[in-house]
């Protein structure tokens, strides 16, 4: 259990890391190959343009995990603890309304693209597996968001949720 409870508490933190190294090794591969024998291997730009399409998606989710995601709080800094969190409440609601709702399109894009594949020049990878990345990452999005909020409330600390700095 001590695996799987550090695999879901890590998963975008690996990910990330793990697509990041394969698109410097992939780059670091077409530069030594372009230096060393004046030609590059066609696959290396493919699967890194793949992998960082992963890892920004990926990136996302681990942003909404660490609330590294940019939010504009200046006019609920002279409102009460309460009405801080009402109007917190709302605006990820909304955002996870807008994740579920892509991820949802995704998924119909996906679907499309599984019944009439598009195959990638190089690879040999049918787009639409490349593409699973964008309904994963919005749905992980909307789990992540969920998640602060129950651990939140299960500990007692929801109203740190909207402690922000005073200005000074």
């Amino acid at each position: 259990m001590s695996f799987l409870k550090q695999l879901y508490d890590n998963f975008e933190e690996g990910a990330c890391a793990l697509f990041v190294a394969v698109m410097v090794l992939c780059l670091f591969l077409q530069v030594a190959m372009r230096i060393a024998v004046g030609s590059s291997l066609a696959w290396t730009e493919e699967l890194s343009r793949y992998s960082f399409l992963w890892a920004v998606y990926v990136g996302a989710a681990l942003a909404v995990k660490r609330g590294g995601h940019v939010r504009i709080t200046a006019q609920f800094m002279f409102l009460p603890t309460r009405w801080r969190l009402v109007f917190r409440a709302v605006g990820d609601i909304i955002w996870i309304g807008f994740s579920l709702y892509v991820a949802w399109i995704g998924l119909a894009c996906i679907e499309e693209g599984l019944y009439y594949p598009e195959v990638s020049p190089t690879l040999g990878v049918v787009k639409a597996w490349v593409e699973c990345i964008i309904p994963f990452s919005f749905v992980l999005v909307s789990w992540r968001i969920v998640e602060e909020y129950v651990v939140r409330w299960r500990n007692g600390t929801l109203g740190e949720l909207v402690r922000y700095e005073e200005a000074a």
